[in-house]
């Protein structure tokens, strides 16, 4: 049994960062999934790949991890670069593109 600890980014469909700052442990797939003949659903046996279990801090998920004996790998968090841009350098007398409608 193994997992994943991370902290999930922020989703293209959100302008702030809700939900960001929780620490994610989500189970690996151990079982393959399966395609049911008749009706065509993917399914599983697999009930630990359902599970995601959130915790304050990623100290805590290692500390949960180590003590029920969960081989685990923690991803790092890629902070967002914030480009600063200024309204008047679209009219800079330097501007090496030509500024149009």
């Amino acid at each position: 049994m193994s997992a994943k600890i991370y902290r999930p980014a922020k989703t293209a469909m959100q302008s702030g960062k809700a939900k960001t700052n929780l620490w994610l442990l989500e189970f690996d797939q151990e079982k393959p999934r399966t395609i049911d003949p008749i009706m065509g659903y993917t399914s599983s046996g697999d009930t630990l790949q359902q599970l995601r279990l959130t915790f304050e801090s990623a100290e805590q998920a290692i500390a949960y991890a180590e003590r029920n004996g969960i081989e685990y790998r923690v991803i790092a968090p890629k902070e967002a670069t914030r480009k600063t841009v200024s309204y008047p350098d679209n009219f800079r007398f330097s501007r090496m593109q030509p500024w149009t409608h």
